[in-house]
């Protein structure tokens, strides 16, 4: 059952109704769900590269043939993980926006919007089954139907983000792929950027 088939049943609380605490329990169950689905397609991967090394270093027709359907196999299991992670990626960003509105009025301010009519359950749901929609894409429609557009407070939704340490992180994965650094040097900028974030919270 997906979360928001759990959330709007008449059995339940409806996702506005959920206080912060119990927004990040659902928030925790996600994230153990989706890091599951990454290990499970980087296992796929691994597993696929060795089929193909396996079948290039036979010569059987036969051993080849079923070398091939078993890749097959698991790219049809990784792309239907990829899809699921993408699922579970949405209503976890979808739980943690909510978390943030709840924390944030808690304390007294106002950033965005957290009464949801069902109009707008619809509209979320579609957004997250539909593959064609993206995290970007989603991020931006999901921020525009809560208020958190160009009126949100900025510093709650870094908070709720990725700290600078990960912002940096995703900026060496994106010079990687440009090859304008090494691996090497690449990872030793995160880990010093991550241990200095580490550093932050302990003081």
């Amino acid at each position: 059952m997906s979360l928001f088939a759990k959330i709007f049943s008449p059995r339940v609380k409806t996702l506005s109704e959920l206080s912060a605490q119990e927004l990040r329990k659902e928030e925790i169950l996600l994230t153990r769900q989706r890091d599951r689905l990454f290990k499970k397609i980087q296992d796929l991967a691994t597993q696929k590269q060795s089929i193909f090394q396996q079948g290039s270093s036979q010569k059987s027709p036969e051993l080849r043939k079923a070398l091939a359907m078993d890749f097959e196999l698991k790219t049809a299991e990784q792309v239907m993980s990829a899809r699921e992670l993408n699922l579970r990626s949405k209503e976890l960003l979808t739980v943690s926006r909510l978390r943030m509105i709840q924390q944030t009025r808690q304390k007294g301010s106002a950033l965005g919007r957290l009464k949801l009519t069902d109009k707008d359950v619809g509209r979320i749901s579609s957004w997250i089954e539909d593959d064609a929609v993206g995290q970007e894409m989603y991020t931006e429609r999901l921020d525009e139907l809560l208020n958190l557009g160009a009126q949100s407070d900025a510093d709650a939704l870094a908070a709720a983000g990725l700290s600078e340490s990960g912002k940096e992180l995703m900026h060496l994965w994106d010079q990687l792929d440009r090859g304008a650094i090494k691996e090497p040097d690449a990872f030793t900028q995160a880990d010093r950027a991550a241990r200095r974030r580490a550093g932050e919270l302990g003081d």
